[in-house]
């Protein structure tokens, strides 16, 4: 049995959930989202909690058990709290800055390298060195995120690039270490 798929997902206040079939949409606070499941999937909805269940234990849907219950998870978080991911610039002469809503990064290129954020997510820039993604739905905050770090990965020598707060990187020692 999945553990993940059995967890009630709790409905905090100022959210509300329609069904429409296999298709949910979650309004809250921050906005609304919209998302069609598995028709299989069994989503039912009393006082506060929701919960999931499967029909079978088939492969297919054990599989699917427990990542319906993720989105719809995300979706509820997403309209009330939000999500939004950190990334680093971490290089001699390597800043980010916002012109209007896009973001304009300058990693060591001979160019500027421009960054315009999709519909419903928004980029914030604190500081020079540091960019905030912020958005509803997780799924767009996390490729925006990927997008911007895939512009100058962190490189292993000098750790020089664009990196995810708090994330690691391994260093290596250059060709004179032994």
């Amino acid at each position: 049995m999945s553990r993940i798929g059995k967890k009630p997902i709790e409905i905090p206040t100022g959210v509300t959930i329609t069904m429409d079939k296999n298709t949910v949409t979650v309004k809250g606070p921050k906005g609304e989202l919209t998302r069609s499941f598995n028709p299989d999937m069994i989503i039912q909805v009393e006082d506060n909690v929701i919960n999931i269940s499967r029909p079978s234990e088939s492969k297919e849907h054990r599989t699917n058990h427990g990542t319906t219950r993720a989105l719809l998870a995300n979706m509820v978080e997403g309209v009330s709290k939000g999500f939004e991911k950190g990334l680093e610039l971490i290089g001699v002469g390597y800043r980010a800055q916002k012109q209007g809503k896009k973001l304009v990064l300058n990693v060591g290129y001979s160019h500027p390298v421009e960054i315009e954020p999709e519909e419903g997510v928004e980029v914030e820039v604190p500081s020079n060195t540091k960019v905030i993604v912020k958005g509803i739905n997780k799924e767009r905050v996390g490729a925006l995120a990927a997008n911007i770090r895939d512009v100058r990965p962190p490189e292993p020598y000098k750790g020089k690039g664009i990196r995810y707060e708090g994330e690691y990187v391994r260093r290596k020692e250059g060709k004179t270490g032994k």
